[in-house]
């Protein structure tokens, strides 16, 4: 514990310096604009926070379905079943930046783009897909058009340096395919709140914003079972789904 105190006692005090240190100030008059664009690069990993019956008796759809067999064991309603995202999945973005000055510390940002991902859902029980046979996972793969609406909140900029916050909502369309025969079948639009953090570098020539970014789901994702040629269990199990996102950004402004 105490060596993480002291590596980030150091950084501090490194950035201090840097910031107090006399440079050549680059880019002087670009936080005076009114309007400015540039694009985004960025990494991300898509996630689930997930809600299950206690059993999936509890369900009432349950009773609607013959009761299936997987794995050679018959679930009844007195089965837990539960799933989870094993490990993050690496996924790619892609997008626009339309930044509006509104104050000196206040930016109104909309970065529009795509987001492409995966996700992995490990059961309790073996998976039996239709499409793929038997699984260790069920892997759900989303293409996102983004489109968030952000506060960006600066300190004051410090040489070629300035720190922020960010935050605001975000709407989501999935346009991968979410066809019957899915077994896990996801709607394809969402909403989410999204905050982050992030460090402005005033380059020679441009602003390179590197970011840290998390959006968190605030709608219902999981749409009705898929078709009765898969088994129902797998999204039977579930109550509720919704969409979470880390962001990892460079901005080239």
């Amino acid at each position: 514990m105490k060596r993480y105190f002291y590596i980030l006692f150091f950084l501090t005090i490194g950035f201090n310096a840097l910031a107090q240190r006399q440079m050549v100030r680059n880019l002087t008059t670009f936080d005076d604009k009114r309007l400015h664009f540039g694009f985004t690069l960025a990494l991300n990993a898509l996630d689930f926070n997930i809600d299950h019956y206690p059993t999936i008796g509890e369900n009432p759809k349950f009773n609607e379905f013959q009761p299936e067999t997987i794995g050679g064991e018959v679930i009844n309603g007195n089965k837990q079943i539960r799933a989870d995202i094993s490990t993050l999945t690496p996924g790619f973005t892609v997008g626009i930046v339309t930044n509006l000055r509104m104050t000196e510390y206040l930016d109104l940002r909309f970065l529009p783009g795509m987001s492409f991902g995966e996700r992995k859902l490990v059961y309790n029980i073996s998976v039996e897909d239709n499409n793929s046979g038997d699984t260790e996972f069920y892997s759900i793969k989303s293409t996102f058009l983004d489109f968030p609406l952000l506060v960006k909140y600066k300190s004051k900029r410090m040489n070629n340096q300035r720190p922020y916050l960010i935050g605001g909502f975000a709407y989501r369309i999935d346009i991968s395919k979410t066809g019957q025969e899915d077994l896990v079948r996801l709607k394809p639009f969402s909403s989410s709140v999204e905050v982050g953090v992030g460090w402005d570098s005033y380059l020679q020539f441009f602003r390179l914003s590197t970011e840290l970014k998390f959006s968190f789901g605030l709608s219902n994702v999981l749409d009705s079972g898929p078709k009765e040629t898969q088994l129902q269990t797998y999204t039977n199990a579930f109550s509720q789904l919704t969409s979470n996102m880390f962001i990892f950004s460079f901005h080239f402004e």
